[in-house]
């Protein structure tokens, strides 16, 4: 019998001007049966540290004062069989070259989405997608995305990747929980060092995985998967 999986997408420093060099796109995901559970437990470590449980789960908001939140909130990650995390790095995007491939930016982005999902997807299972309501374009975005990852499976009757949809990130502590890994990934890869905070949950993270979180990880890592991608070079 096939399970149903819940995905939670979110990126950081996708868009093509932004003056920053890495880029990520990540996710996290669990069964469906599960994810009402996961985000009640999430819930709990907030109050637990004195936090609002509508408290939004950030990398932003790392802080002194919530490191020890910070730090339960990724203890749980690892400490729950039912969640994982696939993240997709871009090192340098100042090498991209879309002209070259006659390619937009834009398709670039659904290229790396469906590079970044394929490894979590079987054709046996199917799964809910959801991403952070970002900007106004997000409806033809996602419809654009679903057709993309389908196609490239020809999953033509989006029989395996049944739904694409937007969601509020503030209402969906998974979604919260991928954008605080995402971000910890960012910082890590362009060099940062100016938050204590975010500096002690990275070292957390290297600790849990065992990985420096700048390489690509085993391939069949299941529980922190990391592909560090490069384009490929012109001759």
């Amino acid at each position: 019998m096939s399970q149903i999986y819940n995905i939670y997408c979110d990126e950081s420093c996708h868009l093509e001007n932004d003056r920053q060099e890495a880029m990520v796109i990540g996710a996290v995901w669990c069964p469906r049966d599960s994810a009402r559970t996961i985000a009640e437990r999430i819930r709990e470590i907030k109050t637990k540290n004195g936090l609002s449980r509508y408290f939004e789960v950030k990398w932003t908001k790392v802080s002194p004062s919530k490191v020890r939140f910070y730090l339960e909130v990724v203890d749980y990650f690892f400490n729950n069989e039912d969640l994982h995390f696939r993240g997709l790095l871009i090192p340098d995007k100042s090498r991209l070259m879309h002209s070259v491939h006659k390619q937009t930016h834009d398709e670039w982005y659904y290229k790396m989405y469906f590079t970044m999902l394929k490894q979590i997807f079987s054709p046996s299972d199917k799964y809910h997608v959801y991403l952070d309501i970002k900007d106004t374009r997000g409806g033809q975005k996602i419809a654009k995305l679903h057709d993309v990852l389908c196609n490239n499976m020809y999953d033509f009757a989006k029989s395996i990747v049944e739904r694409v949809q937007l969601v509020h990130s503030h209402e969906v502590e998974q979604l919260q929980l991928a954008d605080l890994l995402i971000g910890a990934l960012s910082y890590v890869n362009r060099n940062l060092t100016t938050s204590s905070a975010k500096s002690e949950v990275v070292e957390r993270l290297k600790k849990r995985t065992r990985y420096t979180l700048k390489n690509s990880t085993l391939l069949k890592e299941e529980k922190f998967n990391l592909f560090r991608w490069h384009p490929r070079e012109i001759l």
